[in-house]
């Protein structure tokens, strides 16, 4: 099998991995920022008296508690991901077919042969989950195996082989480590405001005393509660970006690869432009079943399709760098590689 390494995708695993890594410790220290700089203010104003020196945390201690984050996404973060769209892993005597053409594939590629799971959902479309190359799991959809054609499935497993072959799988997968700290961050402080607007319309018959010292702590949890929203909407923004810009680069690369595994790149064209169609009839209810949080994972875009009646846009698509390139473009792409492979 001919692959050349795509050093490009090379560089920016390296660079996004870093930035993965680093940056749930940076999310850590701009809470620390916002005490020193704002918290203890507010606490010098609620007690009436200055407060002396500073909070800090060990690095350590820090790290500690980031690698702890990853662990918990290294052992559980695959099951969490397979329920959030309702798959499960199959064995060989359930789905033999399905599990031969995964071996046959893999053996071409040469990686590991990957677990397999399906998910119920009748969307057209697959993703590949696993944080090293001998724990991948392919997922495919009864929505795929229903749509495509033998050489179109094939062409669809080799795409998401090409995933594990060039490692941007345990990327992908470990990036989510600081969008689910966020989100839990963020939710913990919205119900923190939802418990004071339920305090101020219960409070009713209080003296003076008591009606002070309830407003000091009002502020002080108001504010403490817009400020770590507003920290975590920033990582989140920063961390979703990031995982977005990485997962466009990757998939032209995947399809490359998916080529070179099943040695031609038109059955992959027609399979994408297959899957489109058939998401492009399915009402937003299925959609939305489907993506489980997982859209930049998946071989064609899922959130082009969630919002609206007419042209069915992703609100976000004008505001974050879409999870996948436009699939017109990578149809383009396949069909000059097929050009260029009958000329050499």
């Amino acid at each position: 099998m001919d692959w050349d390494v795509d050093r490009g995708l090379t560089a920016r695993i390296v660079v996004a991995l870093g930035l993965v890594l680093a940056l749930p410790i940076a999310f850590v220290y701009a809470f620390v920022f916002a005490i020193n700089t704002v918290g203890l203010d507010v606490l010098a104003w609620a007690s009436g008296r200055p407060l002396n020196g500073h909070v800090y945390v060990e690095p350590w201690l820090v790290v500690l508690g980031v690698a702890v984050g990853f662990l918990l996404q290294f052992v559980v973060g695959d099951s969490v991901a397979l329920r959030s769209i309702d798959a499960r892993r199959v064995d060989r005597d359930e789905r033999p077919e399905l599990h031969a053409r995964v071996e046959r594939l893999a053996q071409i590629a040469e990686v590991p042969t990957p677990r397999v799971a399906v998910s119920s959902a009748a969307v057209p479309n697959a993703f590949t989950i696993g944080v090293r190359p001998s724990k991948a799991t392919v997922v495919v959809t009864d929505g795929l195996l229903e749509t495509l054609d033998e050489d179109e499935l094939d062409a669809v497993i080799a795409h998401e082989l090409a995933h594990v072959k060039n490692r941007d799988v345990a990327v992908m997968s470990l990036s989510y480590v600081l969008p689910s700290l966020t989100y839990v961050v963020a939710i913990a402080a919205f119900l923190v405001l939802k418990g004071i607007f339920h305090v101020l319309g219960s409070a009713r018959h209080v003296d003076d005393d008591g009606a002070k010292g309830l407003a000091i702590a009002i502020v002080v949890l108001t504010v403490s509660a817009i400020l770590t929203m507003a920290i975590s909407a920033l990582f989140w923004l920063g961390s979703f970006t990031l995982f977005r810009t990485l997962s466009q680069y990757r998939e032209f690369a995947a399809d490359r690869g998916a080529a070179a595994i099943v040695g031609d790149p038109a059955p992959l064209a027609s399979a994408l432009r297959t899957i489109d169609d058939g998401m492009g009839t399915l009402p937003d209810t299925d959609l939305r079943q489907a993506d489980g949080g997982l859209e930049a994972l998946y071989v064609a875009p899922i959130d082009d399709y969630q919002f609206g009646d007419g042209d069915r846009e992703l609100i976000s698509s004008d505001i974050f760098p879409a999870t996948h390139p436009a699939t017109g473009e990578r149809i383009e792409r396949l069909q000059e590689l097929a050009s260029a492979s009958e000329q050499a």
